[in-house]
């Protein structure tokens, strides 16, 4: 049954029997488009990430571009336009890393995760009003730390990372095979 429609995701109530007890129990789920995230590489090296301010953990953020598909909008085409909006960088080759449940326990939904090899600035920020992003260059090679200390902690900004470190993309600039 529908519980709330909250515009980016709904809260459903599903009633579940246990398999162990036989007793039904109610369990909700939060269902939203599937998402996109794409790791910005420049040809020299740095990541293009945005800060901006996010309203669940009250505190501006470091993270790469990425939002919702939107209906009718393939996940590779949602990653390009939310780079070009978020950053106003393009022009890069596009290519997928992998998808993942963002949290089972929660949510049905699939984020999936790019890289974008060799963008360059083609544009303006073009934010909605409901966002506000301001572009910053990062070295690669400097993510690591930046995960380590805390600067990144964006679950799914740090899984598209690693996403990428599992292609073979090193911080120090080399490939592995």
């Amino acid at each position: 049954e529908a519980v709330e429609d909250c515009k980016v995701f709904q809260v459903r109530r599903v009633h579940a029997r246990s398999p162990h007890t036989g007793r039904v129990h109610p369990f909700y789920r939060l269902e939203s488009s599937d998402w996109v995230n794409v790791v910005p590489l420049t040809a020299e090296g740095q990541v293009v990430m945005v800060r901006q301010f996010r309203h669940g953990a009250r505190a501006v953020t470091l993270e790469i571009p990425g939002g919702i598909v939107d209906p009718g909008e393939s996940p590779a085409e949602a990653a390009a336009r939310e780079l070009l909006e978020e950053t106003g960088y393009g022009r890069g080759l596009l290519e997928p890393l992998g998808s993942l449940n963002p949290n089972p326990a929660l949510f049905g939904n699939r984020v999936y995760s790019f890289v974008a090899r060799g963008v360059e600035r083609v544009g303006e920020v073009a934010n909605t009003e409901f966002e506000e992003t301001a572009v910053q260059l990062v070295p690669w090679r400097e993510v690591p730390g930046l995960v380590q200390a805390g600067e990144v902690d964006h679950a799914l900004v740090i899984a598209a990372f690693h996403w990428l470190a599992l292609a073979g993309e090193r911080p120090d600039g080399a490939r592995t095979p």
